[in-house]
């Protein structure tokens, strides 16, 4: 580990910010980035804390911090840092990309035939399997319009989130996986995601930003058209983004709000942090969202975003397994029709409403009462 060592910086053991070289109130740190360990930590007192090397106890833990023996292995898979500055722009974003992406099953050529919508979304899981932790067998030859068996004039878009074990393993044999995924040809790849869990040590959470943005950046040099995923916990983790952001403009972020399931979580954590986005970051960047359709939570998505949003969903075509239609006032109504037909009037309802929703916000952003508030200021 001394070759490590001498080579670049490491989170200290214990959490111990006065050593470490990523807490800003270090007049040593390297990379002043961290405002101090994380309080709500669960694993600040766990016995790899303190006895890992000696009991083995990290062998089997799947959270990183300073206390691992291998957290310098950890570093080196990063490139050394936890800073962003490296992280070059991220890719083009096709023109034909609508407000609104569908995410799909499978082989969608029965639902493409109802509606021909101009882009569909594929999750990781059915291009990646959880299984064998390899392509599955449908997308080792071909390109994704193959698999999906839908006109070349539709965009594919690889939705890469998933479980955190399958996203593991997508990182650890990344190398190895990127060439073919190449060869897939999809029109935009949204970039895996890594977790962050509010219980979770300032190193996990750091070391899984900083991959969030790497994944992207190294597909993009393999040819693939990638997006990167953006989470964060605290506001000086938004500040980095936006910094990282007005240095190399990128032309779209995702972000994934899957997880964010009740109202507490929505309003504690998600709401500020996109809020604070919105207000900060520059203003010409697409903000792909997925893992929400509810009328409410979209509301406030396109009052924060406006034209800047693209919403990535699932819930069509989940809805339409079970004779579901999305309505286009939110609601959810069972008609028994045809998957394909439910599908195509799920996806036609939710544009519909995301188009709606833009012109209420364009409406209450001109009243005349909006007009002399800014001229006040």
């Amino acid at each position: 580990m001394a070759t490590h060592i001498s080579l670049m910086p490491a989170p200290a053991p214990a959490c111990n910010c006065r050593i470490c070289p990523f807490y800003m109130d270090n007049p040593d740190a390297v990379e002043p980035i961290c405002s101090g360990k994380n309080s709500g930590c669960s694993y600040c007192g766990c016995a790899a804390a303190e006895y890992g090397h000696r009991t083995g106890a990290c062998n089997s833990c799947p959270v990183r911090c300073g206390s691992r023996v291998d957290i310098y292995d950890w570093m080196a898979d990063v490139g050394g840092t936890l800073s962003f500055d490296d992280i070059p722009a991220t890719s083009t974003i096709p023109k034909s990309i609508p407000r609104f992406i569908p995410v799909v099953d499978g082989v969608a050529s029965e639902l493409d035939s109802r509606i021909s919508w101009p882009a569909y979304g594929i999750g990781l899981r059915r291009v990646y399997s959880p299984l064998t932790w390899d392509y599955k067998p449908l997308w080792k030859e071909g390109t994704a319009h193959d698999a999906l068996r839908i006109p070349k004039e539709r965009a594919i878009i690889l939705v890469g989130y998933g479980t955190d074990p399958l996203v593991e393993a997508f990182w650890t044999r990344r190398k190895e996986l990127y060439p073919l995924l190449a060869e897939k040809k999809f029109d935009l790849v949204l970039s895996p995601n890594y977790s962050m869990y509010g219980n979770h040590p300032r190193t996990e959470h750091l070391l899984n930003f900083r991959r969030n943005l790497l994944i992207a950046s190294e597909m993009l040099d393999e040819g693939i058209p990638a997006v990167p995923n953006i989470y964060w916990f605290r506001k000086e983790d938004l500040d980095r983004y936006i910094l990282w952001m007005e240095d190399v403009e990128p032309e779209a972020i995702a972000i994934n709000l899957q997880t964010f399931r009740t109202d507490e979580d929505w309003e504690v954590m998600a709401l500020p942090g996109l809020t604070y986005l919105a207000i900060s970051m520059p203003q010409n960047i697409r903000v792909i969202i997925n893992g929400t359709s509810r009328k409410e939570r979209l509301a406030q998505l396109v009052e924060l975003f406006g034209e800047q949003l693209t919403l990535v969903s699932q819930s069509p075509v989940q809805e339409a397994r079970h004779g579901k239609v999305m309505k286009r006032d939110g609601g959810i109504d069972k008609i028994m029709a045809l998957p394909e037909d439910a599908f195509a009037q799920s996806v036609s309802n939710v544009d519909g409403l995301i188009g709606d929703l833009l012109k209420e916000s364009a409406s209450s952003s001109q009243s005349p009462s909006f007009q002399q508030e800014v001229e006040l200021d």
